[in-house]
C-alpha cells in the first residue's frame, strides 16, 4: 500500500492530493493509506513539503509530485484531464482574486446542466476540482458568507453534492479528527475527557509501531472503534506506523465478507493502516515456533477431555500428559498437523505453570485441530494457533513496539510476556486501556449473533446495534464517533457510559447543516380551512435552514386548505391565536369534533399578529395539485435490552425489550422526496432523521 501523509497547515492545503488518493481508494480499495499530520511542513522548514507520498521506499515530496504519481495510475480522458489542469492552474492558492472569480464563474456555467464535471458519474476531475476548492480560502469564505449569490447556484450545488461522496467524507473526517487529536493531546483533561498518558516506555519518535488486530468473525462495533482509534492515535502522535492485522486463526467463524466489512468500516473511520497483514501470513512460522517449544520442553501434547482439563486447571492439578518425552509430543503434534482421527483428539499446551494464582498462566492451549477450510489458506492447515500464542510471535516479527489492548486481556498480559524469552523473541511493550461499555448495550459478538440469527434485528447494520454500521445507519456521524472516542482517552478506569453524551455531540455537528422539513402523521391528519388564505395554491422558495443559507432553498406550498397533526388540533381553543410556522399567525374560529377527536378546523389568518406572543408554533402542510407531498415511514427505536448493566450469567431472553422498533407512516413535504440515502435532516418539532431508503413509489424510509 502506498502511504500519503498530508500537512494539516500546509501551503497550499494538500486537499487535491488527498481527494485524488481517496478517489483511487474508491475504485481500488486500499491503494493508498492517507493520514494527516500536524504542522505546515513534513520536512522541517521545507515549505514545499505539504505532502509526502512513499511508494516502496521512494519518496515524492510536495503536493504536485504526489498528484502526478496518483494520476499516473488513474484513467484520464481528454476532457477529464482538462478539468484536472483547470483545478491545478486556475484554482490554486497563488491565483489572483479577480482570476479566481472568473474561474468560479466558468465552473458555475459549465455545471449549469451537469451533475459532474466530466461524464455522467463522479470522476477524478470532480475529485481534483473539489480538492482545489476545499483548499481555497477565498472560495471557502465566499461559500460561508454569500453562498450561491456570489459563487453561483450550480457550483454551490455541485460542491455540496461532491462533499457528500464517501471518498470526500473520509478525507474530511480524517483531517478533522487529526486536528481533534492534536488539540486533545495538549489540552487540559476535563471530566468528559480521559487522559492519553499510558506511561509508554521506550518511545522513540518515528519508530513507534502499533497494531489493530480484529478477528474477521463479525462487524466492527463501537468498542473495536476505540481500540482502532487509540492505536492509530499513538502511532501518528509519535510519527510512527500502524499495522492493521486480521487475526484469522479460527476458520469456523471467519469469512471474507467480515474482512471486507471491517476494511470498509476502518476507511469510513478515517483509519488507514500503513501495512495490512494477516496472522495466516505467518502460519508456517508460528508452527515452527511450536516445534521449537516442544524441543525445548516448553510445550506438550494433551488429549485430556475438555471438561476434565478445565477442572484440573481450576484446581491446579497437573495433566497426566505433562511429563511426556519430547519425542512423544512431536509424534502427536505431527498427527495433529495431518488431521488424523487420533490427531483430532489432541491439543498442544504451553508448559507454563500448574498452580499459578493467575489461572491464565496454567498451561494454556496454544494449538488446536480444525478441519474446516480456511477462507485464505484453504485446506493447507489442519491445526491453528490460539490468539494468545500467535499474538506475541506476530507482534515481535512484524516490528510492533507497543501492543495496546483493552483491559479484558489484563490477566493474560503475563502470558503474553512469557513467550518472548521462551521463544527468544524481541519483547514488545504491552499496555491496556478500559473498554468502552454503554448502558443497555451488548458488545459480545456471540450475543449479537444471537439477535441476527433469531431475526430480532435485520442484520449487523441494524440501527439498534452498537456496530459502526448500525450507529451510522441510525445517524451517527463519523466525526462525532471519532471525537467521542478520543475524548475518552486511554483511561484504565472502567466506566459504563451513557449514550446521551455521544448523541449530544453528534447533534452539535449535524444541527448547523441539517435542513429543516415538515412531517405530519398520516393517521392523524386534520384538515384546516384557512380563511384569508390564497384563492389559488402557490409555492414559495424558503431557506432549508434559517441560520445556514448555504443549504439553499426548499419549496413551501401555501393554500387555503392545509393539514395539521391531531395532537396539535386537539390542544386548540376557540379564538386562540396560534402560529403557523414559516407563514404567520392565525386565530382558531371553529373546531369540529367527533367525541374527543378533532375532524376539522377553521382558522382566520392574522399575519399582522406577533409570532413571539403565541405559545403554540404549529407545523402544517399545504395542498397543491402540482406539488404532491411524499409518504414516508418514520422509524424510532428503543434499546434491545431492558437491563442497564449486563452480567455474565444474564439470559438475553429474560432481558429482551418486547418491542424496540416503532414505525409511523407520515406525510412529509415534497422536498424530502428528493433527498438521497444517508441525508440527515431535522423534521420540525420531531427530531433528527436520516434517510434510510430513497423515495420510490411514494415511499421513503426515515
Amino acid at each position: 500500500m502506498v502511504s500519503l501523509t498530508l500537512a494539516q497547515k500546509g501551503t497550499p492545503l494538500p486537499y487535491v492530493a488527498g481527494a485524488l488518493a481517496e478517489y483511487a481508494n474508491e475504485t481500488k480499495p486500499n491503494s493508498y493509506s492517507v493520514q494527516w499530520q500536524e504542522g505546515a511542513s513534513l520536512k522541517g522548514k521545507d515549505k514545499a513539503a505539504n505532502s509526502v507520498l512513499i511508494d516502496n521506499g521512494q519518496e515524492f515530496v510536495g503536493s504536485r509530485a504526489a498528484e502526478a504519481f496518483i494520476l499516473s495510475a488513474l484513467p484520464t480522458p481528454v476532457e477529464t484531464a482538462q478539468w484536472i489542469g483547470f483545478a491545478q492552474e486556475r484554482l490554486g492558492s497563488s491565483v489572483a482574486f479577480k482570476d479566481l472569480e472568473l474561474a468560479f464563474s466558468e465552473l458555475d456555467q459549465h455545471l449549469q446542466m451537469r451533475s459532474y464535471a466530466s461524464g455522467y458519474a463522479v470522476s477524478v476531475a470532480d475529485a481534483a476540482l473539489w480538492g482545489a476548492l476545499r483548499a481555497s480560502a477565498i472560495f471557502q469564505r465566499n461559500l460561508k458568507i454569500a453562498g450561491q449569490q456570489v459563487l453561483g447556484p450550480a457550483l454551490t450545488r455541485w460542491y455540496a453534492h461532491i462533499s457528500a461522496q464517501p471518498f470526500v467524507e473520509r478525507l474530511v473526517a480524517a483531517a478533522a479528527n487529526a486536528q481533534t487529536a492534536a488539540k486533545l493531546s495538549g489540552a487540559k483533561v476535563t471530566t468528559d475527557q480521559g487522559s492519553f498518558d499510558l506511561g509508554l516506555e521506550g518511545v522513540e519518535d518515528g519508530k513507534v509501531v502499533t497494531r489493530f488486530p480484529p478477528e474477521p468473525s463479525g462487524y466492527l462495533h463501537i468498542g473495536h472503534a476505540k481500540a482502532a482509534l487509540l492505536n492509530e492515535y499513538f502511532a501518528r502522535s509519535h510519527n510512527g506506523k500502524l499495522i492493521v492485522r486480521f487475526d484469522d486463526t479460527n476458520p469456523n467463524k471467519e469469512k471474507a465478507e467480515f474482512e471486507e466489512s471491517i476494511t470498509e468500516d476502518l476507511r469510513l473511520l478515517g483509519i488507514h493502516g500503513d501495512v495490512v497483514t494477516h496472522t495466516s501470513d505467518h502460519f508456517q512460522t508460528i508452527y515452527e515456533y511450536a516445534l521449537k517449544m516442544i524441543n525445548k520442553g516448553l510445550a506438550y501434547a494433551d488429549d485430556t477431555p475438555h471438561e476434565t482439563m478445565k477442572e484440573e486447571r481450576m484446581n491446579g492439578i497437573a495433566s497426566q500428559r505433562r511429563d511426556q518425552s519430547v519425542e512423544e509430543n512431536l509424534q502427536r503434534f505431527e498427527l495433529m498437523r495431518q488431521g488424523t482421527e487420533e490427531g483430532l483428539t489432541w491439543c498442544l499446551r504451553a508448559k507454563m505453570s500448574v498452580d499459578n494464582p493467575n489461572k491464565a498462566m496454567r498451561d494454556p492451549v496454544i494449538f488446536r485441530c480444525n478441519l474446516t477450510p480456511h477462507h485464505r489458506t484453504g485446506t493447507l492447515w489442519k491445526i491453528y494457533p490460539t490468539y494468545d500464542f500467535c499474538c506475541p510471535i506476530v507482534d515481535s516479527i512484524e516490528g510492533v513496539t507497543h501492543a495496546l489492548r483493552s483491559m479484558e486481556y489484563r490477566d493474560r498480559n503475563p502470558q503474553y510476556e512469557w513467550f518472548f524469552p521462551a521463544l527468544e523473541l524481541r519483547p514488545v511493550a504491552i499496555k491496556d486501556f478500559s473498554r468502552m461499555n454503554f448502558v443497555y448495550t451488548l458488545l459480545s459478538k456471540r450475543k449479537l449473533q444471537w439477535f441476527v440469527d433469531s431475526g430480532i434485528v435485520g442484520g449487523w447494520d441494524d440501527p439498534r446495534f452498537p456496530t459502526v454500521r448500525g450507529i451510522r445507519r441510525r445517524g451517527m456521524t463519523i466525526d462525532a464517533l471519532r471525537q467521542y472516542v478520543l475524548m475518552q482517552g486511554a483511561s484504565q478506569k472502567n466506566m459504563l457510559l451513557e449514550w446521551d453524551k455521544i448523541w449530544a455531540l453528534n447533534k452539535k455537528i449535524i444541527d448547523p447543516v441539517a435542513p429543516r422539513h415538515t412531517a405530519l402523521l398520516k393517521k392523524e391528519l386534520v384538515p384546516v380551512t384557512v380563511v384569508g388564505g390564497p384563492d389559488v395554491p402557490f409555492t414559495k422558495d424558503q431557506p432549508r435552514h434559517k441560520k445556514n443559507p448555504e443549504l439553499g432553498t426548499k419549496q413551501t406550498v401555501f393554500s387555503s386548505l392545509v393539514f395539521v397533526d391531531q395532537a396539535d388540533a386537539a390542544s386548540f381553543a376557540h379564538n386562540e391565536e396560534v402560529t403557523l410556522m414559516d407563514w404567520g399567525n392565525a386565530i382558531v374560529q371553529d373546531i369540529v369534533r367527533t367525541g374527543d377527536v378533532v375532524t376539522a378546523l377553521t382558522v382566520q389568518l392574522h399575519l399582522e399578529g406577533d409570532v413571539k406572543a403565541t405559545k403554540k408554533k404549529i407545523t402544517w402542510l399545504g395542498q397543491d395539485p402540482d406539488v404532491h407531498p411524499v409518504e414516508a415511514l418514520l422509524v424510532d427505536y428503543d434499546y434491545l435490552i431492558t437491563k442497564k448493566k449486563i452480567e455474565e450469567n444474564d439470559s438475553i431472553e429474560d432481558i429482551l425489550t418486547p418491542v424496540s422498533e416503532f414505525a409511523d407512516t407520515a406525510i412529509v413535504d415534497a422536498n424530502v422526496g428528493l433527498l438521497a440515502k444517508g441525508a440527515i435532516i431535522q423534521l420540525e418539532r420531531r427530531g433528527y432523521y436520516i434517510v434510510d431508503k430513497e423515495a420510490a413509489q411514494s415511499e421513503l424510509g426515515l
